[in-house]
């Protein structure tokens, strides 16, 4: 009953947004009193799960989103985006900006949490889609794909992590796996399957990026250029070293604060307000009135994503996803298998990636033991399972949905199916590698 209550509340949002062309804000709450209203939850419970999904992912998201917007701005005004794009462009060639796209998210999302890699690169991706005159998918799906599969298989990321810890796994061992695996997935998800959607048209938000090409020596150098776009990474960097290399003290606990995500981007925010704006001339009135475009410009994105959250945090409060993880345990197939499937059962009725990953590797964590199976690939199939058909209870989704300006049916035809075919590489790359081992 759970489970059949969850599908038609899922049912029921596609046909209020899809069908009735309500608000997805105002419809995600409509389905969250739906769900837990039928799921037998006390109404007050009810109201304080919706206000606690929405409260836990905004407490976030809405730092990260807020300054990823400012810094997309001042980067796209300035110049700074068009100046990296014409470099990465001019290395690697029009025909293989893809492969650029790539290795820039699998770079940059090795330390980086999703939300922020993508609200970083997003106005690189918009630059390089309209100086090269490519399709915005096209070029900008790979990179996206890259951000996802180091979120959900390697560490230094939270699930991949945490799970690995809860298995008692080697961290080194789970990232050299990981790598191997994710380099098919991405290829396959990303530049392969961005070839076959080039005619979905895809629109960028005017906000994040800037439409005139600015005359080659009023441009900000390269290195300024560089240095400001990606400072976020560097301050995180230093975060993360800090926190490997340097014994406790003042010291660490100062450079691991630098390195917090919402410091990193509030910093850069700061320094691309000099770089790119008051050492070029610019006044400080005119940065504050394009800062304020750009934070107006995400307002419904961000209440979208609270809506998500909001649904992710009554499926878990009703237990669809405790119903959902038992009907799968007693099964007798293959551990790696078994992790998977109840991994995407979970990501498919609550949306997180995080908390599929987590509960799943709770539920199966005996059974690994006793079976003595690889700890490593445990990891990598859970987050292979994760990661698998993202759609309307995922705020990945709602995130490429509005910054790409692509309709519901749209993102289902190129995001769903990017993160499945994420998934299904990823489980097949542990099944070979457990043939292998």
């Amino acid at each position: 009953m759970p489970l059949i209550i969850a599908v038609f509340g899922i049912l029921l949002l596609f046909l209020l947004i899809a069908k009735f062309k309500l608000n997805a804000f105002l419809s995600f709450i409509i389905v969250c009193l739906f769900v837990g209203i039928f799921q037998g939850m006390e109404l007050e419970s009810l109201v304080k799960s919706i206000q606690r999904g929405i409260g836990n992912t905004l407490g976030f998201l809405v730092l990260i989103l807020g300054l990823g917007a400012m810094l997309g701005k001042l980067v796209a005004d300035s110049g700074a985006a068009q100046q990296i794009t014409t470099r990465l462009v001019n290395s690697f060639g029009v025909k293989h900006v893809q492969w650029a796209m790539v290795i820039t998210g699998f770079i940059v999302g090795i330390p980086m949490f999703y939300s922020v890699g993508f609200v970083i690169l997003i106005p690189l991706v918009f630059t390089v889609a309209i100086s090269t005159k490519l399709p915005l998918l096209y070029v900008g799906l790979p990179m996206l794909t890259s951000l996802s599969v180091t979120h959900g298989f390697l560490p230094p990321h939270p699930a991949p992590t945490a799970i690995a810890t809860m298995f008692n796994a080697d961290i080194g061992k789970t990232l050299l796996y990981g790598i191997i695996i994710a380099i098919p997935a991405i290829l396959v998800a990303g530049p392969l399957f961005a070839r076959t959607i080039k005619k979905i048209e895809a629109k960028p938000l005017k906000e994040f990026y800037n439409p005139n090409i600015i005359p080659e020596d009023e441009l900000p150098s390269t290195w300024t250029s560089v240095l400001t776009a990606l400072s976020p990474i560097l301050f995180i960097g230093i975060g993360i070293a800090a926190e490997q290399f340097i014994s406790n003290g003042i010291l660490k606990n100062i450079l691991m604060f630098i390195g917090n995500p919402v410091i990193a981007l509030l910093l850069s925010v700061l320094l691309a307000l000099y770089t790119l704006g008051l050492s070029k001339g610019k006044k400080m009135g005119d940065l504050m009135d394009s800062l304020t475009i750009s934070v107006s410009s995400i307002t419904m994105i961000l209440l979208i994503i609270a809506g998500a959250g909001a649904l992710k945090e009554v499926l878990i409060d009703s237990r669809v996803s405790d119903y959902i993880a038992a009907s799968l345990q007693d099964s007798s197939i293959s551990p790696l298998l078994l992790a998977w499937l109840i991994a995407t059962a979970i990501r498919v009725s609550v949306g997180s990636a995080t908390v599929a990953g987590l509960t799943a590797a709770g539920i199966v964590l005996p059974m690994a033991t006793d079976l003595n199976v690889s700890a490593e690939l445990m990891v990598l199939s859970i987050g292979a399972g994760s990661l698998m058909l993202s759609h309307v209870n995922d705020t990945g989704f709602w995130m490429f949905k509005e910054y790409f300006n692509l309709s519901v049916k749209e993102t289902l035809r190129t995001w769903t199916v990017m993160e499945t075919l994420v998934g299904i590489m990823g489980l097949l790359g542990v099944l070979a590698l457990n043939f292998l081992m």
